[in-house]
């Protein structure tokens, strides 16, 4: 269902993601996640890490609901309240995303709601 382009002729990633991606069946979109555990409705840590982690985990959740998984993801993008979170984020972000990376962007956002660290959203095909 997902095919991934790599091509010499643009810039190589520079993070656990794909320059490109096919992507074939049904389209799932998953909203913006915050770090938020929903046992506990709070946020699962103050460390970019743990957010990181735990937004991932929420749109695993969310995709399991429509009977898809993070291997069926083929474009997120993550936005950071701190830039200088980009090399912690891809570290978390690559033991969920191992191979078969999805597309991404990243960028630096003024500010998420609740104050959260990384909010990420996600596209998925079924």
């Amino acid at each position: 269902m997902k095919q991934f382009i790599s091509t010499d002729k643009a810039p190589a990633a520079i993070g656990p993601y794909s320059q490109g991606v096919i992507a074939q069946g049904s389209i799932i979109a998953v909203s913006g996640q915050l770090p938020i555990d929903p046992a506990k409705g709070e946020f699962a840590g103050d460390t970019i890490e743990a957010q990181t982690e735990q937004s991932i985990r929420n749109i695993a959740a969310i995709l399991a609901e429509a009977g898809a998984t993070l291997d069926d993801v083929f474009k997120t993008t993550v936005f950071l309240d701190d830039i200088n979170d980009f090399v912690p984020m891809n570290e978390v972000y690559a033991k969920f995303f191992g191979e078969g990376l999805p597309a991404r962007a990243a960028f630096e956002v003024a500010n998420l709601p609740k104050g959260a660290k990384v909010e990420i959203e996600a596209f998925a095909v079924k």
